[in-house]
Formats: C-alpha cells, structure tokens, sequence
C-alpha cells in the first residue's frame, strides 16, 4: 500500500501491510526510511537550520553557521557521532566541511581561506576579485567557487589560485545558484539554478552542462541533475551518465545521457538514451525537483522535490521503482549516504533523513507488484540483490535444457551473490553435450565467466586443468596477468610440473609460504628468501627451514634467520636453537651476524645471548668483531665481569677496563698504555671516583713514568676539577711526589688560567723554573696577576735564573723596586739595572736612583744612568729622589739637557733653580728670567737660605700669601709696601690692613713714606686709596693723601681736585685740626660742597674760609647769619663785599633779633629803589640745616672717594 501523500515520521524500518489469510505474500516497502539525527534536539537554533546557514558537503560532517548571543559560531557535527558537537568561534559568511577530512573552507565576502582542524594550520586564502555566490566541494582536493560571471576550480594542495573553468551562460542570469557538481574525472561539470517565472508560479529550471576537454557548454532546461560512473552491459569499462529532470510547460521529465562512453567488447550495442515521466500528484501541481543523487552500489537514481517527495528511477531503464512524500518540509541540502547506497538530507525542521534501497524486499516489489520482471532480474544481477532465484534457476534451466549454452551460462555469470556459480554448475557445463561447430559447453561456461570477472577458486581449479592438458599455459599466464583467476596452493601444485615460474607466482599471490621457499630455493634463488620471510612474517617450522638453508647456504640461512627473528608478525624464533645450528656447521661470522641482528634491541633477558656471542668470537680468536660490538655500544646485559676477563687475554685492554669494576684489575690492566687509546682512556678516568682515579694515576706514575707522563698530564688537565674538589693540592702533590716537574708544567700550564690559587701559580712558576722554561716564567711573571709576588719573589731570588727578568717583572708590577735594585747591585748585575730603567720601566728610574744611592753608588754611574734614560723618567719624583737624599746637585747635566730640549716641566725648573741658587750661579737673573719653576716650590726653598730671593721668586709668582709672611718674618716691609701698590688687589689690601695684622703699622708707614710717592701711576694711588678707604683708615689716609697731595713729587697729584676734596673731607671726618690749614694750603678742590660739609660737620669757620676764598658772598653771609650767629662780623662783612644780597640777608636777620633800625638800613643799602620786604620770621630756603649739610657732607664724600679711585 502506498503510504500516501501525508507526511509520516517512520521509525528506522517502515512497517508493512499484511495481505489476507489466504496465504498471500504480505505487501512490503521497497526503501528504508529513518531519521539519523534531529538538529533541533542537538541545539541548533531552527532559524539557522537553512540554505544559507547549513551545508552538508557528505555524510561525514554538518556544518552550521549560528548566531549565539551576538556571536558568530560555526557548528561542526560529526555524523558518526552527532551527540559530539564542536562550536568554534569564526566569524565567517559560509563554510564547507571536506567530504572526508577534517578540513575546512570559510568565505568572509571575498576572502576565502581553507584551514586543517587536526593540525590546527592554515592551508590556503585567496582574496576573489568579485563575489562568490555557491560554492562547494566537488571532490576531497578541490573547491568549485560559482561567482556571478564564471565558474573556478581551487585545489587544495599546493600554492595554485583558483582556475577559471568556464563562463556562466546567459540563460543563467536572474537565477539562484542551487547546485554545482561534476564528474569523477572532473571532465563534466554542471551548473543548476532556477528562478521564477514572471507572470506565474512556475519555477524555471536553467542548467549549463560544461565540457572541459572540448571547452563546449550546452544550456539545458532542468532543475536537478548528476553524473555517475555505470558499466552498461556488454562494457568493459564504466561509462560517464548524464542524468537530469526537468518540469517545464510540456510536463516532467527524467533523462539519463551517455556524455562518455567506456570500453566495449565487440558487438555490445552502446547506451541508448533513456527517458521517463516524473508523476506529481494533483495536491503537489506546483512542486519540483531540488536535487538528485545516483547510487553507485544498486545504480538507481533518488530524485527530490520541493514539497519533500522522493522518486526512485533505475539509471539504466529510467523505470519508476517507487515514489512517496517523505518530509513535509523541503530537503535543501542532500548527499551519498555511503553505509546504505542511498541519500541522506536535511530539511527546514532539523530532521536529518536517509533514503535508499531495501535490500531484502526491493526486487520481489518490482517483480510481484510492478510486474517488471525483467527490472527485477536486471536490477538482482547487476546489483547482487536477492529475491530474484527462483526466476534465475528456472531462466537457467530452461537456457540450459534448449542447449543455448552462451545464455545459461550468462545467467549463471550474473546470479545475485554467484548462487549458480557452484561445482553443481560446472559439472551440468561438462555433462552437457557439445553441439557441433560450437566450443564445449564447458569453455563456454568459462569463456562467459571471464568476460563478466574474476573466476573462483573452483573454477579456477577446474578451468586450468584442461588448459594445461591442451598445453596452452601462456593463455593461463595471461588470464593471471590480468587477474582473471583466483589463486590458491593447489593451482600451484597444478601449474608446477608444468612451468615452475608460474607456479611460485601463484604461491605468492596465494600466501603459501613454504611451498614459496621451496620454489626459491630449487630455483637457486636463495637471497630472495629473507626478502620474502621479513614481506610476509614466516610462520613455519622456523629452526628447520634455517637447518635446510645452512647446508646448502649458509650466508642465505643468515639472512633468512635474520628476517624471521626481527618479523613481529611471524612465529616465534628459538635463538638458542638456530645458533647451534650455525655453529654446528661452523658458522661464526654467521652465527655472530645472525645474534647481531636478533639482539640488536638490547633486552635484559637476552643477557645470557649476549654472553655467549662475545664469548665464542674471544675464544675463536676473533677480537676485532667483539672490539666492534663494543664500539658500537649493542650490548649492556651480558656477564661483564667473564667478558672482562677474556677481553684482557685477547689484548682487548680498552673492552676490559670498560667491563672491570674491581680496581685491582683496573689497575693491573691500566698499565697497558701502549693498547689503549689515550682519548679513550682520558675519556675512561671521568668514570672512576675521585679515590680510585687517584690512585690509578699513582700506579701509573709508579709503573712507568716516562711513558705514561703525557697521558697523565691529560687526564690531570681534563678531571683537575674534581680530582681537586676536596684537596686542591692533590695533582700537585702527584707530580712532587715523582719530582715530575715537567708534568707538573704542563698540568698547571693548563689549569692556572682557569683559577686564582696563588698557590697554583707559584708552583705553575716554579715548576716552569725547574724545567728550564725562563721565557715561560719571564711571561707568566709578567701577565699574571693571581701569584703572591712576595713568594714568587723570594724564590726567584733564590734561584738565580740566568735572565733576571722575571724577578724585574715581579718587582716591577708589585713595586719592589727598590729591594730589586739592592739585589741586582750587590750581585753585580748592572746591567740588568741598565735594562730594567732603559727598557722595562723608565719611570721607575727615581726608585732605582734612590735605592743606588742608599747603597752607596758611586754618583757618576747613577748619573750617566740617569742621562741614558734622557726625557722617558718622570722629572717629579726624580728631583724628590735626589733631593731627599741630598743629591740634587748630580742631576744638574740632566736637568740642563731637558731644559735645552725645551721642557716646560715645573718640577725640572725648579730643581735647576734650587741648583743655581745653592751654587750661587746668577740666582737672581734664573729666577727673574725663567718663566715654569713653579714659584711656591722654589720661594720655600729660597726662604731657609736668601730671604731676598725668595721675595723675588714669590713677586714673580705672585704668591701673596707666602709672600706677606716672609716679608713679616724678616721685616721686609718697604718691599712688602711697593709689592702690595704695585699688586693692586683690594682684596690683598683688605687681608693686610685688618686689625689682626701685627704689621700693619710698618707697612702703613712705609705705603706712605716710600711705596706710594714712589709711584707715578694714577691707577696705583686710586687702588691704594680706596684700600685705605675701605679698611676704614681715616687717620692713615690722611697722612698719605697729605703726603701725596701736599708733598708729592708730580704736580698732577698735587692739584688732583677729587684727592684735594678727599684729603678735606678726611680730614673733616677724622682731624678737624687739620681742616683749616689744608683750606689755606689747597686751592683746587669743589668749594661749595666742602663748605657744606664743613657747615654740616659745625666747622662754620672753616666752612666761611672757603666761601670768603672762592668769593661766595651769600653763602658766607649766611655762615656767619645763621650758624656762626654773627650780626656784627655780618654787618662788617657786608660793608666789606658790599653785595645787595648779603645787605638783604642782613636785614633780615636784623629783623628778627629786633634791632628795626639796623634792618631799615640794611634793606634801604639793598633795595633802594624796591618797596620794603615783608617781615618773614622764617628762616630763608637758602638757609642750610644741618641735616641737609651732613648728607652733603657723605653724598661728596662719597663723591670724592669714587673721583679718587677713578683718578
């Protein structure tokens, strides 16, 4: 019964419908339905479940692209366990799993990228120049990319970008891209999209079928399609089948085209095209095709519509088989389902659905309820499906029976599973009687089974008997070449007498091991045994097969023994065994080749093996391969003190102490040096403990010290670190043991570089000093800097090496110099002296000057020394040596030459200068003259013996302060007065005229009496004033501007104003006594301003001397009016310079002491023609205050002191 148009969900097997009681057949399905896996249910979000968002490129993988909280993942199912859901976060547009790999292709816009999951790596990426609209895997190495122009192929191995297949069609533009397959070969594509019709429902189906070795397309109205490989009857070869439906105006239709032909034989007609209706229900008017699949296993093609039917077509008729609704939503996705030959989908719901053939119930439907009964048949052979029996027997029967022998024989070829291909068959074939004309039945039978394949052991077996009796075993040759018969152990027994060749091919391709090795072996071929043990894991009677071999091979029993002892897979090998077999024969080298090879994993348990194969080469006097194996390292598990043994009697000394662990006979077999490698036994003491090195190290110094020196000394260099962890002098104390100092050399030579024991390089020298080696010792003395020089000194000394110039090193850096010049003199080696100061160290040159001296050298060797080494000593320390010593004197010639080369060196000047003034050579003219004696020095110098010239040398360098104390100490005040005028430094001044100078009265008076009237440099007067000034000296300043001014020898001083109104103003400030006579004496100094001061000091007398005498008759009026308080000497003054404005002044003074008729006479002498003046009690604004005067009286001294020191 047809289960209907109504959507189902079926369980994994479709129930069925009894008949009735009758007996009748009960009614089953062809097809088996089930859903494999529910999306939903896994937790993918439904709207995701869709066209867009899901691709399904086989039945291995379901990929999803899903939103899940504003993130983009992308969902990968594994279909062979669909509960273990990968989400990885990618945010991609699409993605494409692989087919068959865990491989996967992602597209963001135009950016395409291809990354392996497993290996966590990116494969490929190409930006498109334009978008790509479908895309999909048309094989596991290769993506097609569908852009809107054209359509590209990109391999997934390799650096190749994509390659452009073919242009779009026209008839393709305005569509929806669906679908893109291709062939197996890749040499038919096809191109599906649909749109809608304008003006109708109709959906249009456009196709472009593409061929690429003619580069040709072909537009084609349809809406699915696919191509498969199918072997069409009478072929020899698959051909390539174009299948396709279309539902257009004119009705459904299904085609199937032959787009490449296989091989046929001859005669086979070719593939006719084939063509059928597709049936659509009435309900289901606007449905069409989505997508098709073709089973390769049954060869029949699954077709899928729109509104979720299924209709299944047999590829080679076109024929209908079954056709039903199997979802009620739209499969948009579908792919091979490999496990069953059918299809898989996925529609809108989630529900992931497999359709294909049942195999069990597929023919009887066609047979009992289409009544096809040649699809049945047709569909049972080809596909091997039963149910179809019974129709075979009786068809064959009825062949057999009519004679035609060709056709029984192709239905017995062809039955479903070979149920007529049976030894009941082949004897009805050979039975059959022959007809006249025609080949016996039987080779017709076998003729048949051979164009269909590949015959059966029996058949085989039966065919090839007759062959070979008819002698034609090239035709048998060939039917093996080309894989027409099957092989087996007694085919090979057949065809051996026959041709022995191709009967070990037969045993070969059958696996008969032994009877293989027996064709190997009577053919001669021996080396191909191993070969074959090793290729097919030998699991005969292994130690008989080896025993057989050895006699007649022994080599080829080797090998082959070798191949079945490293065989996993075969059985297992008593080695034991199979060496006495070898050594039975007296097989050694293979004996030893054959262990070699079965021990070479090293196990523990083989220990005993690895005993036995050293022991039986030591004991055959083969101690070259044991020497091998041992250098080699195979072995660690055998008795190693047995193998010690025999090693050490076979001359094997190195394999011996290798294996020895007692150190008695490590060092009984130690001693062998002349055996041993002495790399290796360098190598061999790091294995040994520091005691037991040690000790080896003294028993081979004992035993034979010459010989053994060098390799000693090795190891000491190589292990001196740790053989000296806990003692440090235990390899020193090895060589002093044996007075090896030449080993001593040699072993400290290398180790002292890498340590700072001063202990170790003392005796590195010592021992380089016991050997002889001097320029070892003159070098190590000299570039080392770890040795105690103390030690090394002392030794040195006591050696009395024959070149002294280690000890001149040691001394030299450590500066010993003068103990080394005592030793060097006392021991009459002045010419080492000559060389340590000519060419080691010139600047050591005051050392060793000083220390002859000490010792009493005569003056005239030190000198000539002293000359030798000319401007390359240091004239300082030179100079300090003598000079200490009370020896300047003999540096004379060598000072005069340096001063002659043009040396400005202080420390040469001043020496020569200390020389010239202890011989009283012109001293004065020396140190006037010579401009870089450093002036302290030599002033020092010259204070304990001429005072004079020590002034003279610290007035050359200006040395104040030294100067100052030596003119103090030796009351040298007139120089010390002309010093400090000339000097000119108010800051000296300032240090000389303070209170706490006990001199400063001599000096004062000395500035005065001589220094200064002495001079005739204004500049000289003006510092030495304003010293005076600014020590605050009033009392000193006076005597000396009074002697400058009043008696100075020059008149410019005398009639200087600004030192005239200084002298007066000082003279006001500090001896008013003084001011009347220096008025009456001076006449160029500021009048009016001194008289101010003077008036503002209340010298009102003085201060009217100086107006009466530069005739300021208003300004003296006023004097005597307003301070002197004088109306009578006014009166009278006012008679005398008869001045109106002093009458004025008078009368106004008159006016306010009352005395009115005084006034009237006054005012009337002043004014006679004006108008009597008011009567003002106030004082006039020409009155001076004696506020007003003293700030004139500081503003002009001020003045003064700023002229003066100007001057």
């Amino acid at each position: 019964a047809e289960l209907g148009a109504r959507c189902l969900r079926p369980p994994a097997r479709v129930a069925v419908a009894k008949l009735s009681s009758s007996g009748a057949m009960a009614q089953q399905l062809p097809i088996r339905f089930q859903e494999v896996a529910n999306l939903v249910s896994l937790g993918i979000n439904q709207q995701y479940v869709s066209f867009n968002s899901l691709t399904m490129e086989s039945d291995k993988y379901i990929c999803i692209r899903e939103e899940v909280n504003g993130q983009v993942q992308v969902v990968i199912i594994d279909m062979s366990n669909p509960t273990d859901i990968q989400r990885r976060p990618i945010s991609a547009d699409s993605a494409i799993m692989n087919p068959v790999s865990k491989v996967i292709a992602l597209k963001a816009q135009n950016y395409l990228q291809i990354f392996n999951l497993e290996m966590k790596s990116k494969m490929k990426s190409i930006q498109m120049p334009e978008p790509v609209v479908f895309w999909k895997w048309v094989s596991p190495s290769t993506v097609a990319l569908v852009t809107g122009s054209a359509v590209f192929h990109w391999a997934m191995d390799g650096q190749s970008e994509p390659k452009k297949m073919f242009d779009r069609h026209a008839s393709l533009n305005d569509t929806q891209i669906i679908n893109y397959k291709a062939s197996s070969s890749e040499k038919w594509c096809v191109l599906i999209g649909i749109k809608s019709e304008p003006g109708t429902n109709r959906i249009i189906g456009a196709m472009q079928l593409f061929s690429v070795e003619k580069n040709v397309s072909q537009p084609i109205e349809g809406h699915a399609a696919a191509f498969t490989d199918f072997m069409c009857e009478g072929a020899t070869s698959p051909s390539t089948l174009f299948t396709f439906a279309v539902k257009g105006a004119q009705g459904s239709k299904l085609h199937v085209i032959e787009v490449a032909p296989g091989a046929r034989g001859a005669g086979a007609p070719p593939f006719q095209k084939k063509q059928a209706d597709i049936y659509f229900p009435p309900e289901a008017a606007n449905d069409f095709p989505v997508a098709m699949r073709v089973s390769k296993k049954h060869g029949v093609i699954f077709l899928v519509t729109k509104f979720g039917y299924c209709h299944v077509h047999d590829i080679e008729s076109g024929a209908m088989i079954y056709m039903n609704r199997i979802s009620s939503e739209t499969i948009f996705v579908t792919a091979d389902h490999e496990a069953t030959g059918g299809m898989i989908g996925v529609n809108r719901k989630g529900q992931v659905l497999s359709v294909s053939l049942e195999e069990q119930t597929v023919v009887p439907y066609i047979v009992h309820q289409l009544k096809n009964f040649q699809l049945g048949l047709r569909l049972a052979t080809r596909a091997g499906l039963p149910g179809a029996e019974n129709l075979i027997g009786q068809q064959f029967e009825q062949l057999l029976s009519q004679g035609d022998y060709k056709g029984a024989a192709k239905i017995a070829s062809e039955s479903p599973a070979g149920a007529l291909r049976t030894a009941a068959t082949i004897q009805r074939f050979q039975q059959a009687p022959a007809v006249p004309g025609q080949p016996s039945p039987i080779l017709t039978y076998f003729g048949c089974l051979l164009e269909k394949g590949k015959l059966n052991q029996l058949e085989t077996l039966e065919l090839a008997k007759p062959v070979l009796q008819q002698g034609k075993k090239d035709l048998l040759q060939k039917w093996l070449q080309e894989d027409k018969l099957e092989c087996s152990e007694q085919l090979g027994d057949v065809v051996k007498p026959v041709d022995m060749n191709m009967a070990l091919s037969i045993y070969l391709k059958s696996s008969a091991q032994t009877k293989v090795i027996q064709c190997f072996m009577e053919t001669g071929q021996y080396d191909k045994i191993p070969l074959y043990c090793e290729k097919v894991g030998f699991s005969g009677n292994s130690a008989e097969l080896v025993e057989s071999l050895v006699r007649v091979n022994p080599q080829g029993a080797c090998e082959v023994a070798q191949k079945l002892a490293s065989n996993p897979n075969g059985a297992p090998l008593d080695l034991n065994a199979v060496t006495d077999i070898f050594m039975r024969y007296n097989c050694l080298q293979q004996a030893t080749s054959f262990l070699l090879e079965a021990l070479k994993n090293n196990k523990p348990e083989e220990g005993p093996l690895q005993t036995r194969l050293l022991e039986m080469n030591l004991m055959a006097g083969q101690p070259g391969v044991v020497d091998a194996i041992f250098a080699n390292d195979m072995f660690s598990h055998f008795d190693k003190a047995r193998i010690a043994g025999l090693c050490e009697k076979a001359g094997l000394p190195q394999r011996a102490l290798e294996n020895y662990t007692e150190i008695a006979d490590i060092k009984r077999c130690i001693t062998r040096t002349d055996l041993l490698n002495p790399e290796w036994l360098v190598k061999y003491f790091g294995t040994l403990s520091v005691d037991d090195a040690l000790e080896c190290l003294h028993h081979l110094m004992r035993t034979n010290m010459r010989a053994n020196l060098q390799v000693i000394v090795q190891i000491a260099r190589e292990y001196s670190e740790q053989l000296t962890a806990e003692k440090p002098t235990a390899l020193i104390e090895l060589f002093e043991t044996y007075k090896s100092f030449e080993g001593l050399f040699y072993y400290l030579g290398a180790v002292a570089m890498n340590t700072e024991d001063p202990l170790v390089h003392f005796k590195y020298i010592e021992a380089a000093t016991k050997v002889g080696n001097y320029q070892e010792v003159e070098r190590i003395t000299r570039e080392d800097n770890h040795y105690d020089p103390v030690q090394v000194k002392d030794f040195l000394k006591e050696a009395r090496l024959p070149d002294q110039r280690p000890l001149i090193n040691v001394c030299d850096r450590f500066d010993m110099v003068d103990e080394l010049t005592q030793y060097l003199y006392n021991n009459n080696m002045i010419k080492y002296i000559e060389l340590y100061v000519t060419k080691v160290n010139p600047m050591k040159t005051p050392n060793v000057a000083g220390a002859l001296l000490d010792v009493d050298c005569g003056e005239d060797f030190v000198r000539s020394l002293i000359l030798s080494v000319r401007g390359m000593c240091p004239a300082e320390a030179l100079v300090e040596a003598c000079e200490h010593r009370n020896r300047l004197k003999l540096l004379q010639p060598w000072l005069e030459a340096r001063v002659n080369e043009g040396v400005q060196e202080p420390a040469v000047h001043n020496a020569l200068m200390k020389i010239y003034v202890d011989m009283n050579n012109k001293p004065e003219e020396h140190l006037t003259t010579n401009i870089y004696y450093d002036s302290k020095v030599v002033g020092e110098y010259c204070e304990k013996r001429d005072p004079h010239l020590a002034f003279i040398v610290y007035k050359r360098g200006l040395c104040d302060q030294e100067l100052i104390e030596l003119t103090n100490k030796h009351g040298l005040f007139k120089q010390q007065a002309r010093y400090l005028v000339e000097r000119q430094d108010l800051e000296l001044w300032e240090t000389v005229l303070t209170n706490e100078n006990e001199f400063k009265r001599e000096l004062v008076d000395q500035v005065v009496q001589t220094a200064l009237p002495e001079t005739k440099s204004a500049d000289v007067v003006s510092t030495t004033v304003k010293a005076f000034i600014t020590a605050d000296l009033p009392n000193e300043l006076i005597e000396l501007l009074d002697k400058i001014v009043l008696h100075g020898a020059t008149d410019e001083f005398k009639n200087n104003k600004n030192l005239q109104n200084l002298l007066l103003l000082t003279a006001i400030k500090a001896d008013k006594g003084r001011v009347m006579d220096y008025i009456s004496r001076l006449n160029n100094f500021d009048a009016p301003d001194i008289a101010n001061i003077a008036v503002g000091s209340e010298l009102y007398e003085e201060a009217l001397v100086i107006f009466k005498k530069y005739d300021y008759k208003r300004e003296a009026a006023k004097v005597l009016i307003e301070y002197i308080a004088s109306i009578e000497r006014a009166l009278e003054f006012a008679d005398k310079v008869d001045d109106p404005e002093v009458w004025s002044m008078l009368g106004k003074a008159q006016l306010s002491n009352a005395m009115v008729k005084e006034a009237i006479a006054s005012f009337t002498i002043a004014f006679e023609s004006c108008a009597l003046p008011s009567i003002d009690h106030t004082s006039g604004s020409s009155t001076l205050s004696a506020n007003s005067s003293a700030r004139s009286m500081e503003a002009m001294y001020s003045i003064s002191t700023l002229a003066a020191s100007r001057l």
